[in-house]
């Protein structure tokens, strides 16, 4: 193959893939897709692809030897700059493969943290990434400072290496607890924005990256947030306000798509991002349908959300993209292993009435079916009933207006009882007067039967 002109520039570097894979499913057509994306979206130029099963890693190298030897013959073939792994390589492991290899050797983790670093684009994310970066990199300063060797050696001469590389260890140990410390505030400060909308009912996007959520999040309320085909488009929440049916606007959030093996650091350091996640009410777990590795997907996203503690919390499965699943056999099996999931398509919009409407269901099981009693003027609490809840009817006594409505309980609260009388089927709530219609205080809700 024609092999283009060579130029400075990330987009320049010559990649080899590499995936070792041990009892680990893949695509047995094109197994190193997913690294194939993740390098396309890094920026590399790939000349080859090398592909390994083994019942365990080499220690040494993780790569078997006699396949080791093959890896250096395409290296030497193509001039490759680059070797990309689709495992998590020690770093020992990675400094002997650049022995032998004889150009950079990069795992899956920091392919990742690349394109992280990339695409991060506010203050908080790059702060993030930076922390993951350093959290990565700490172990493998050693490899960094291998030009240093020649320093060690001879009387007079040993040391130096050794010395600014326990310099920097400190350098970075120091860095990361400020980052630390920064991404606290960041986070705390996340908690108060989030917590200070307790009025609005709250959706949060999550899934798989390159789902189509940020897509799904442009149709269904009309924004313009960027969605391009590539992995890890979206880095930073997004929330935009989503008119539902009978129901009123809510707070629907696009958040980090996830991975699979996506670094614990990595979780850990976009924790204040997905605060979003950790907050809503209600989880829409947005997956692949064209995929060929759906099923494994879905399960790697679960195995996120158990990592952040929100994987008890009410999810709907959204399988995206369904226009493009073409084989009716593969459709029916989704369907059939995925009963409750709502099929969509963001491109087309089919499915997303449906969704809404399932939103709505699932939104509502907490809601209070209440009549309140007020005067026939007072349209003010009427219109912000409408906003908060639903309102099934209303009908006129007099001079007094009763509405019948389903609202959270915690609106119930916001209710001035001089305004209103709210009853609860047969029984009478009754608010405590320390709050207004417009307080930003939440008082309590005291039962009488």
């Amino acid at each position: 193959m024609s092999l283009p002109e060579r130029t400075t520039g990330v987009e320049s570097e010559r990649t080899v893939l590499v995936g070792v894979y041990i009892n680990t499913p893949v695509n047995p057509k094109d197994p190193l897709s997913e690294l194939l994306g993740l390098a396309i979206t890094a920026g590399a130029h790939v000349v080859a692809e090398l592909v390994q099963r083994r019942h365990e890693p080499d220690q040494r190298t993780y790569i078997g030897r006699g396949k080791l030897k093959e890896l250096f013959s395409v290296v030497e073939h193509y001039d490759a700059d680059v070797v990309m792994f689709d495992n998590d390589l020690s770093p020992a492991q990675i400094r002997n493969l650049e022995h032998e290899l004889n150009c950079k050797v990069l795992d899956r983790s920091e392919v990742i943290l690349d394109i992280f670093a990339a695409r991060a684009r506010t203050y908080e994310a790059r702060l993030a990434v930076e922390l993951a970066q350093l959290e990565y990199s700490l172990p493998r300063l050693k490899r960094m400072w291998t030009h240093l060797s020649r320093l060690k050696m001879g009387i007079g001469m040993r040391g130096p290496g050794e010395k600014q590389l326990e310099v920097d260890r400190r350098l970075v140990e120091k860095r990361i607890h400020d980052l630390k410390q920064e991404m606290l505030v960041i986070h705390r400060r996340r908690e108060r924005q989030v917590a200070a909308r307790h009025e609005q009912r709250t959706v949060s996007l999550v899934g798989y990256t390159n789902a189509g959520k940020s897509t799904l999040l442009n149709t269904l309320t009309h924004a313009d947030v960027l969605a391009e085909d590539k992995l890890f488009a979206t880095l930073d929440t997004r929330t935009r306000r989503w008119k539902l049916p009978s129901w009123g606007p809510v707070l629907l959030s696009d958040t980090v798509g996830f991975i699979r093996d996506l670094p614990h650091h990595l979780i850990a350091s976009f924790k204040a991002t997905l605060e979003e996640t950790q907050q809503a009410d209600l989880l829409l777990h947005v997956a692949d349908a064209s995929s060929p590795f759906v099923e494994n997907q879905i399960k790697a996203v679960h195995s996120v959300l158990e990592e952040l503690c929100v994987d008890v919390k009410d999810t709907i499965l959204v399988l995206n993209k369904l226009d493009a699943v073409t084989d009716r056999i593969t459709r029916n099996r989704l369907c059939d292993r995925y009963p409750y999931a709502v099929g969509v398509s963001a491109q087309t919009g089919y499915g997303l009435e449906k969704l809404a409407t399932r939103t709505s269901d699932a939104l509502g099981r907490s809601f209070r079916n209440v009549e309140v009693e007020t005067d026939c003027g007072n349209g003010r609490l009427l219109a912000w009933l409408a906003k908060h809840g639903e309102v099934l009817s209303k009908r006129f006594d007099d001079k007094r207006m009763i509405i019948h409505c389903r609202v959270p309980p915690a609106v119930l609260g916001r209710i001035d009882p001089d305004e209103a009388t709210v009853r609860d089927c047969d029984n009478e709530v009754r608010v405590q007067p320390q709050s207004s219609l417009l307080s930003t205080t939440q008082p309590s809700v005291t039962e009488v039967t």
